[in-house]
C-alpha cells in the first residue's frame, strides 16, 4: 500500500477527533474516580469550530456603502436645488479668479516644434550637439 501525503481536510478532521478522543476519556476517568470532570476536557469535547475560508478580504459594510450612497444623494440634491455649485462649475470659478486661461497652440505651432525636436534629436544622435535631455549649466 503506497502512503500519501494526507490532505489540510484529512489532518484537521484527525485533529478534531484526537481530541474529541482525549476529552472523552479524561471524562471517563473523572467518571469512575468520583471527581467532576475538568473543564478544559468538558470544551474540548464540544466540536472544534473550523477556521473561515480563506477568501475575499477588506471590502465595505453594507452600513458603510449605505451612509456613502446617502451623503452622495444629498450632494446632488443640494447641487440640484441652487444651493451648491456643481463640481464643474467650481472649477470654471477657481480659474477666472487666477485669471490664468489655458493656452491653446496652432497646428503651425505643434508642426514648427516638432522638427525643432526631430533636428535636435538627430544632432544628437550624430554626436553634434548635447542630447535635448542633458542639462546646460
Amino acid at each position: 500500500m503506497s502512503q500519501s501525503t494526507p490532505t489540510l481536510a484529512q489532518l484537521q478532521r484527525g485533529l478534531q477527533l484526537s481530541e474529541q478522543i482525549a476529552a472523552l476519556e479524561a471524562e471517563l476517568a473523572a467518571l469512575f474516580s468520583g471527581s467532576p470532570a475538568p473543564k478544559a476536557a468538558a470544551a474540548a469535547a464540544a466540536p472544534v469550530a473550523k477556521a473561515p475560508a480563506a477568501g475575499k478580504k477588506g471590502g465595505m459594510s453594507a452600513a458603510g456603502r449605505a451612509r456613502i450612497v446617502a451623503a452622495q444623494k444629498a450632494r446632488w440634491a443640494k447641487i440640484r436645488a441652487g444651493k451648491a455649485p456643481a463640481p464643474k462649475a467650481e472649477a470654471a470659478k477657481a480659474a477666472k479668479a487666477t485669471g490664468k486661461k489655458k493656452r491653446v497652440v496652432s497646428p503651425e505651432v505643434k508642426a514648427k516644434l516638432a522638427a525643432a525636436m526631430k533636428a535636435r534629436w538627430a544632432a544628437a544622435k550624430a554626436g553634434k550637439g548635447p542630447s535635448p535631455t542633458s542639462k546646460k549649466k
